[in-house]
């Protein structure tokens, strides 16, 4: 007697529930990891596109899972780019700065940049635990849930980026 398996992720509706419960915490989940918000945007469409791609072998209890994956693995493919580009911005930026513009102005744009510095000069790890828990208010297992290591690593990581960031801003 064959069974007909439910359809999980491949059933519109559930898909398109799931799509909608997730995407945004990929979304900036990439976001922490790039700190380009295009980009994010585009791979996390690209990961949902890749599970309803393969969604007949992928099982919905293990679809946050496989996308956050194909996310990852997307980024990590970009990040050498992603370098060169912020290295680009970062030295183009300085050569636009006029006289003309007030002091209070400037004094802001050079504290943002200073402190987007410190921001990068944070590891991936760090900086990714750091923002998701900063920006996005998520707490630490739901973090370690993400990334698939322990609470005591993001508690790591975190106090890490705290380190860092606090030894650049007093040098500001």
């Amino acid at each position: 007697m064959d069974e007909i398996k439910p359809a999980g992720v491949c059933e519109e509706r559930i898909f398109a529930s799931f799509f909608r419960s997730n995407i945004k915490a990929v979304r900036n989940y990439l976001f922490y990891k790039y700190g380009n918000e295009e980009h994010a945007n585009d791979i996390a469409q690209d990961a949902f596109i890749k599970l309803w791609e393969n969604c007949a072998s992928v099982p919905l209890d293990k679809a946050k899972a496989y996308v956050y994956t194909i996310a990852n693995n997307a980024s990590l493919n970009l990040i050498a780019h992603h370098k060169v580009v912020l290295n680009y911005s970062k030295n183009a930026g300085k050569s636009g700065v006029t006289a003309e513009s007030p002091e209070y102005i400037l004094e802001h744009d050079e504290f943002g940049e200073k402190l987007k510095k410190a921001i990068e000069n944070l590891t991936d790890s760090q900086r990714t635990a750091f923002l998701m828990n900063r920006i996005d208010g998520k707490k630490y297992s739901e973090i370690a849930e993400i990334l698939g290591i322990t609470v005591k690593a993001v508690e790591k990581r975190i106090s890490g980026a705290l380190i860092s960031l606090r030894k650049e801003i007093d040098n500001i």
